[in-house]
């Protein structure tokens, strides 16, 4: 019985980020700043090449990350 337990907050929480990721996605198009093209993207545009890296972005995303990780880690004790 303890197996089904355990399953239900695995999809418990895969159902939440899951919403999570749908919300971000649906209202992504109206938030003030655009992820992926904040201030601090590395952005090159040569002749015939354009370069990207969106650093301030990988740095937010890390942050997010690792706070949901941890949260999960400090609810599964």
């Amino acid at each position: 019985m303890e197996s089904l337990r355990e399953l239900g907050r695995v999809l418990l929480l895969l159902g939440g980020l899951l919403a999570a990721v749908g919300a971000v996605l649906y209202f992504g198009g109206r938030l003030p700043f655009r992820l992926g093209r904040l201030p601090g993207d590395i952005i090159y545009r040569g002749e015939h090449t354009t370069f990207y890296f969106p650093i301030v972005t990988c740095l937010i995303l890390s942050l997010g990350l690792t706070l949901l990780l941890w949260l999960v880690g400090r609810f599964r004790q």
